[in-house]
């Protein structure tokens, strides 16, 4: 046995001495082949990351009355503004494309047709136009939070969504629900909203996170943005029952003389 390990070793030397130029040939593609294996699979490796986070700010949501009625239920619809920010961890650059918020329904009644939004999660993928900049007193001064995906009002600059590795951007993001009535609104326990968010980056791929949120009246939310609810109502022309209200109580009282 030894005596064959050995011819072996030795007709493989001999092999090598009187090949050397297709061994180093061989060698030479081996290692281009793997270089370029290498490089592919470090590519692939490439993907961005986003860690989403909430921060103090403008971050609830407030489900409000619009004055008709659908049957025997009061039509409504929900507001959501998160004040959201995204921190590429991941090892490739990219944009952010969409963001979506997503919520359960609260229904109360058994029903078939809609029991998936209560189990599973009703997405809102539209960002509505927010008419006023969400803003908070802070003694003689007034702090203004930027939007993260449309111009602010009272600031000129505008929040980058492009994020290299290691770069963050924050910003207000802004949803209004389409009329509905019925339990088609966010459930609340113990007064917070569980949502979860999901923003979709250039290449298509997706990072969710769930958070809960407060869940507010509609007047409280207008002392961060006093537009705050309005946008499907302007684009209706139809005013809601607490901007209705709040224009009579301003209007003055004619006295008539004789």
């Amino acid at each position: 046995m030894l005596n064959l390990l050995t011819e072996v070793i030795t007709q493989a030397a001999s092999w090598s001495n009187d090949n050397q130029g297709v061994v180093s040939w061989a060698i030479f593609v081996i290692t281009l082949v793997f270089g370029w294996a290498s490089g592919i699979f470090s590519a692939l490796r490439r993907k961005p990351k986003f860690r989403l986070e909430l921060i103090p700010g403008p971050t609830f949501c407030s489900t409000f009355d619009i004055g008709e009625k659908r049957g025997e239920y009061a039509v409504h619809r929900t507001a959501i503004a998160l004040y959201l920010n995204i921190a590429n961890v991941g090892s490739a650059a990219s944009s952010v494309e969409e963001i979506h918020v997503g919520y359960h329904w609260d229904l109360r009644r058994l029903n078939l047709q809609w029991l998936r939004y209560a189990l599973g999660w009703f997405w809102l993928k539209d960002q509505a136009a927010a008419l006023a900049d969400f803003q908070v007193n802070i003694g003689e001064n007034i702090k203004v939070f930027p939007f993260l995906t449309q111009k602010n009002f009272l600031m000129s600059t505008k929040t980058t969504t492009y994020l290299d590795v290691g770069r963050s951007t924050n910003g207000v993001v802004y949803f209004e629900q389409s009329s509905s009535w019925g339990g088609c609104y966010p459930r609340v326990i113990n007064g917070k909203v569980h949502i979860k968010v999901c923003v979709m980056d250039v290449f298509g791929k997706r990072h969710t996170r769930g958070f809960s949120i407060p869940s507010i009246p509609l007047e409280e939310a207008r002392k961060f943005s006093p537009a705050f609810g309005k946008t499907l109502a302007e684009l209706h022309g139809k005013p809601l029952p607490l901007d209705v209200a709040s224009n009579n109580a301003s209007q003055p009282t004619a006295i008539g003389g004789g």
